[in-house]
């Protein structure tokens, strides 16, 4: 079961509307240490398999990887996936029934650099002005490291998931659109609309900064380039909300679960 809530239906509320207002929130001091201390050793062999699959083509710039975890221990914990508030606020921003579709991490090195500005998820409707629909596509991010100035925070804009993506770049080209940069501890998370335009920046420093996304969608839409291999062994043991959350992912033998190399999840920027 995972740990009850720690905000008021009230507060839920209010961080909803910051949420649509801004395209993200932070719940700072959040998830447990000691849970994330395993996170971060079990992650440590699944970098270095990427790093030397993809060592002449990193999958996000040079020295940045994107890497997919597998559903199991200590990734598939519901105090991460299933968390109260967390829920709470994504079905107040994306409805109800939302559908848990991406367990990854993104991870830049020394070496990486500052990437272009981007979204990443095209319009919902591409060709027609503006963006100015209610949020579709969520990420939930949190580090398995302190994140500085110096090992590659996440720079952003506020407001501009619900602006033309034309009229956002002009705004950052003229100073019109100011540039957020979001350090966080241990323990934060942030959960933001993936529409905003926004980048990566270099990890000046000799560690590799982890950040660990969980993606979750509209119950009607599905995101062919993005999975999560459920394998059969856990999927008996989810509670039937965890279920609900997972429902449109393959649940497959668990010597079949690991994810390796199944997602196709390089055309990230738009």
């Amino acid at each position: 079961m995972p740990r009850p809530a720690r905000y008021s239906s009230a507060q839920h509320d209010a961080f909803a509307q910051a949420f649509d207002r801004d395209s993200l929130v932070v719940l700072r001091d959040h998830l447990p240490l000691e849970k994330l201390a395993a996170w971060r050793e079990a992650f440590e062999p699944l970098l270095a398999a990427q790093i030397a699959r993809e060592k002449d083509d990193p999958n996000r710039g040079a020295q940045r990887f994107y890497v997919s975890l597998p559903f199991a221990a200590p990734f598939c914990d519901p105090d991460f996936f299933e968390d109260e508030d967390i829920l709470a606020i994504v079905e107040r921003v994306a409805g109800p029934q939302p559908v848990m579709c991406q367990l990854a991490s993104d991870t830049p090195l020394k070496g990486s650099d500052y990437q272009a500005w981007h979204a990443d998820t095209p319009a919902l409707f591409p060709g027609v002005h503006g963006n100015d629909t209610p949020s579709f596509q969520l990420a939930v991010n949190f580090p398995l490291c302190d994140v500085t100035d110096d090992n590659g925070p996440f720079e952003t804009t506020l407001g501009t998931h619900r602006m033309d993506r034309h009229d956002a770049m002009e705004g950052l080209a003229n100073g019109s659109i100011a540039q957020h940069r979001y350090k966080m501890k241990l323990g934060d998370v942030m959960i933001r609309d993936v529409r905003a335009i926004h980048r990566g920046t270099p990890n000046r420093t000799d560690e590799p900064r982890p950040m660990v996304v969980i993606g979750y969608s509209r119950r009607w839409l599905f995101r062919p380039e993005v999975s999560i291999r459920v394998p059969a062994s856990q999927w008996q043991q989810l509670s039937p909300r965890a279920q609900q959350l997972l429902r449109f992912n393959p649940v497959v033998p668990d010597e079949q679960a690991a994810n390796g190399d199944v997602e196709s999840y390089r055309a990230f920027a738009f």
